[in-house]
């Protein structure tokens, strides 16, 4: 079926496939419009407080507990093992993770490059990569350990949930809750993209303080999909993660099954172009946390467990101010990349599909080139920054690079010469 949208951040949506599948008045019934059977998919605990509670009735051909047992499943690349050993202090940088050669559907092609926290305490963040080049076919997935956001940076996704479609495009987004089964299609061919696995609570909006009841990420334009159910059989299979490993069961028929649904847990896609941005209109470059899209916050008020934040085209209009992000280290841990254009913190080196790692208190900036020609800008004019979207998962702890991300052939291990050419300008009175 055709994917369709319904509007609204966290709202309550009822949606259905066949008119008359939801039944009106209860959640389960005894027995089910058109012999369907009646499920609850629950994303926070019963007792949730009502405003931060998400669940969604599912009205399903087959209950999701129909599938045979689960073995292993070998992906070495895709993991949560980033808990042992040092941790370099060093600026990291990659240069964007090569497409496969052979056949490689979205669950193979996974990459973790980093993290921290992970399922078992359900704090953290899983940091990965993805490069695919074919549909997954007569398979399906599902992450029990955490939310999954996607960012594709090259070919669009068709991804079948079981409460719909969602198609998304470079410069969109898509969260796939927890426990959510999905099918990935890959509409241009190779395809390759960003991953953050939520461990923490759930994706939020931030608030927005002093800013008002404007701005950022506009609830409205947040589109989860209508239903659209498969009702197929045969022999397929079912990956599952759990618990940092991946397990693979033989499933009989598509759990992408669900005729209708009602809730508020459930996929949905975003497009960050539609992003409002605030900015400073007088001097100094603001933090970037006001360019927050989404967060997870932890335990600690105001520190988030994990940010999604972005930098969009915009204009720059600081009067005597060093326009570009300064030199700055942080409490928190950064990973970054680069999804179109060019970042304008960096000259060189940083091209759509690569990351960089900055974390606690490792000091990072604008490269030397970046920082001469800031530096000497006419500022009677303002810079209207075009044509580019970057991006940062941004957490309180730190984010462990994987050894596998550590000793890749396409990790920068230059990148501190970006630095080398930032010359001495001190001159002190003499007299």
């Amino acid at each position: 079926m055709a994917a369709g949208y319904q509007s609204g951040f966290g709202n309550e949506f009822a949606s259905e496939a066949i008119p008359g599948a939801l039944p009106v008045g209860r959640n389960s019934p005894q027995k089910v419009a058109y012999g369907l059977y009646a499920e609850q998919i629950s994303g926070t605990a019963f007792t949730a407080p009502r405003r931060e509670n998400r669940r969604s009735w599912l009205y399903r051909i087959r209950p999701a507990a129909m599938h045979g047992a689960f073995a292993p499943y070998a992906q070495p690349r895709f993991h949560n093992d980033f808990d042992a050993g040092p941790v370099t202090p060093d600026q990291l940088r990659w240069s964007p993770l090569p497409l496969p050669q052979a056949p490689v559907d979205f669950v193979d092609g996974l990459y973790t490059m980093a993290g921290n926290g992970g399922p078992a305490a359900q704090t953290g963040v899983g940091v990965h990569l993805y490069a695919a080049n074919r549909d997954m076919q007569g398979r399906y997935f599902y992450d029990a350990d955490g939310e999954l956001l996607l960012v594709p940076q090259l070919g669009r996704l068709r991804i079948a949930t079981e409460l719909g479609v969602l198609e998304v495009e470079p410069q969109e987004i898509a969260v796939i809750p927890r426990g959510i089964r999905f099918r990935v299609e890959l509409p241009d061919g190779p395809s390759r993209g960003y991953v953050a696995e939520n461990f923490g609570a759930l994706l939020r909006l931030p608030d927005l303080g002093p800013i008002g009841s404007n701005g950022l990420a506009n609830p409205r334009d947040f589109l989860t999909p209508h239903a659209a159910y498969e009702d197929l059989e045969g022999g397929f299979e079912l990956i599952a993660k759990f618990q940092g490993h991946l397990w693979r069961a033989p499933i009989g028929h598509s759990p992408l099954d669900v005729v209708g649904w009602h809730g508020n847990y459930a996929p949905y896609k975003y497009d960050l172009r539609r992003f409002n941005t605030i900015g400073s209109i007088s001097y100094d470059h603001p933090d970037p946390s006001i360019f927050t899209v989404l967060t997870s916050p932890s335990d600690t008020p105001g520190t988030a467990n994990m940010d999604f934040v972005i930098f969009p085209p915009r204009i720059l209009a600081m009067q005597d101010t060093f326009r570009p992000p300064w030199f700055h280290r942080n409490v928190a841990s950064e990973f970054m990349g680069l999804i179109h254009g060019v970042y304008d913190a960096k000259a060189e080196g940083f091209a759509p599909g690569g990351a960089s790692l900055h974390n606690c208190m490792t000091g990072h900036g604008p490269d030397a080139a970046t920082f001469e020609k800031a530096s000497n800008a006419d500022l009677s004019r303002p810079d209207i920054i075009t044509d580019t979207m970057a991006f940062m998962f941004e957490t309180r702890a730190v984010i462990r690079p994987a050894q596998q991300a550590l000793e890749a052939p396409h990790r920068q291990r230059d990148y501190q010469q970006c630095w080398a050419g930032l010359k001495k300008h001190f001159a002190p009175p003499r007299g």
